[in-house]
């Protein structure tokens, strides 16, 4: 069996991705209440209470708002390095200690068949950290909530089979929006998020042969549409040799809707 994986929901009102192999399943942070992730499982036709772990991202609560009810309900594993644990905690309700584990900064960690691999990102939170999941030769990217992709980062994420990659905001129409500056300028920092154009140039850089397919997520509900979306990073690519619809295929996330249960 090959690695199978959904986007379930994607956005600033929650993010959850999950991702399976024949031994394993892993949802990677739980941003929505309880009762949506379920409703979530449901529509891909899988269930929460088979998930080997929940991988946590970082701390912020469209990442983490349904973990600790999850990890109750269903007596799941829960992992995330040392400074995201501490600032999650209070977060979360109590999770019994026999459930928690320590998922470093840059380890992999085994699981059957299956590689993860945690990598840092540059976001306003304790430790924020993505994963590469590597199995059988196959390489699926999650890469979301940083303000900048460093090089050092490129180098781990480089050449996947898939990637589900932020692009976050149109920088016209963020500073154009109703937002207080104080926001406007978080977002546009080095610890905020990637605009469509940036995203857009780091995806050519770390595009490859191997590449046949790119989410993009965690498009802001105010600041940035599908088609812009698309559009944008369309545009930047071709402009850099790289042909959308012919070399690779560029998706939607959504923030209710889970993406179609496919193979990397």
């Amino acid at each position: 069996m090959s690695m199978h994986f959904s986007v379930l929901a994607s956005g600033s009102t929650g993010n959850a991705i999950f991702v399976e192999t024949d031994q394993n399943s892993f949802l990677v942070d739980a941003g929505l209440s309880g009762k949506q992730m379920e409703a979530l499982f449901q529509n891909i036709g899988r269930k929460i209470q088979d998930l080997s772990g929940i991988l946590v991202t970082h701390e912020h609560s469209d990442h983490i708002k349904g973990i600790g009810i999850l990890a109750r309900k269903y007596g799941l594993p829960v992992y995330a390095n040392e400074k995201t644990w501490k600032a999650m905690d209070p977060l979360i309700g109590n999770v019994p200690l026999e459930q928690k584990f320590e998922f470093g900064m840059e380890k992999v960690q085994s699981f059957g068949s299956l590689d993860i691999e945690s990598f840092g990102v540059s976001h306003d939170a304790a430790e924020p950290m993505f994963y590469t999941f590597h199995h059988e030769g196959r390489k699926l990217v999650l890469v979301t909530d940083t303000g900048y992709v460093s090089d050092r980062m490129k180098g781990i994420i480089s050449n996947a089979n898939t990637y589900v990659f932020e692009s976050n905001h149109d920088v016209d129409m963020l500073r154009m929006c109703r937002y207080p500056w104080s926001i406007k300028r978080r977002i546009l920092s080095d610890v905020g998020h990637v605009s469509n154009e940036d995203a857009a140039i780091a995806m050519s850089e770390v595009f490859g042969d191997q590449t046949k397919s790119i989410y993009l997520a965690h498009l802001s509900k105010d600041n940035n549409m599908k088609d812009l979306a698309r559009m944008s990073v369309s545009q930047t690519l071709e402009s850099k040799g790289i042909k959308v619809g012919e070399q690779f295929d560029l998706l939607d996330t959504d923030p209710k809707k889970p993406t179609q249960l496919v193979a990397v």
